[in-house]
């Protein structure tokens, strides 16, 4: 999606407004036996490695137009992965390494990176951390992954939203968006965010605001916008894990799809639900 910014600036500088958004989604299903959900987490664990996820935080970077610079990866025991990546909006030279200038034609050694580079480096960054878990009792399994995109620049983490939503797909999505720092122009005034934006809903295509319900939460003087996203359509098939629909008695399904459908409504609204009346 196109960002819409508020008018060509004229910097003094370069633009050190970071731009963050945190996508944290949710994967719900049933897994009737303690089997089922062990075979499930495995399966998560398999599906979300760490180096599937690096492949998806490369195809970030990618969209975004990012320039990789760190890859830190991890699978954790009994489950669970991360992926750290260190980005930055223009190509960076080590010292020693020669640099090519377009206006000049000439190559030379590239100096060392002053403190304010390296600065403005750390606070570029992609992570993601996953967290499969699974309800004792009622058969409820629930993945969950947490993706940061951090940006300083031009470049914008809203580009990657649509990308993110396609791969993952989620049940149930959380999707922060905020803007800190200044930037100041020529005259020394200052900008606290150089873009448009009312809504994360703005970033967001038509096809996927189809799918899902949404709330906006968004405290616009401070550069803060939330938007929840719950998926309207529920077919109980998609959502067992080892057991056919087929295999399981009316009264069954009918317990299997309010309880799957009260995790969902506690986990869009983020409060537990005694009880609950739900349209099946």
């Amino acid at each position: 999606m196109e960002i819409k910014s508020i008018k060509k600036l004229k910097l003094y500088g370069f633009n050190n407004l970071t731009k963050t958004v945190s996508f944290n989604m949710y994967d719900i299903c049933y897994a009737k036996t303690p089997q089922h959900r062990h075979s499930y987490i495995e399966y998560i664990d398999e599906e979300y490695s760490a180096e599937r996820l690096t492949n998806i935080l490369t195809e970030v970077a990618n969209m975004i137009g990012a320039n990789i610079l760190n890859i830190a990866k991890q699978d954790y025991d009994p489950q669970g992965a991360s992926v750290t990546m260190l980005i930055s909006e223009e190509p960076v030279n080590q010292p020693g390494e020669p640099v090519d200038h377009e206006d000049c034609g000439e190559c030379e050694l590239n100096e060392p990176m002053p403190d304010a580079v390296v600065c403005h480096l750390d606070k570029s960054h992609i992570t993601v951390h996953t967290y499969p878990e699974s309800h004792p009792d009622e058969g409820i399994s629930t993945f969950r992954a947490d993706i940061d995109v951090s940006t300083c620049g031009q470049i914008s983490p809203l580009k990657a939203l649509n990308f993110l939503i396609n791969t993952f797909r989620p049940d149930i999505a959380a999707i922060d968006y905020r803007v800190r720092g200044f930037t100041r122009d020529v005259n020394g005034k200052k900008f606290f965010i150089d873009h448009k934006i009312n809504s994360i809903q703005n970033y967001i295509s038509s096809d996927n605001r189809d799918l899902y319900q949404m709330i906006d939460v968004n405290v616009y003087q401070e550069n803060i916008f939330h938007t929840k996203m719950l998926l309207k359509e529920f077919d109980l098939d998609n959502y067992l894990f080892g057991t056919a629909k087929k295999e399981l008695l009316v009264g069954e399904k009918k317990k299997i799809k309010q309880r799957l459908k009260k995790e969902m409504a506690e986990i869009f609204y983020g409060k537990n639900i005694p009880k609950v009346n739900l349209k099946l």
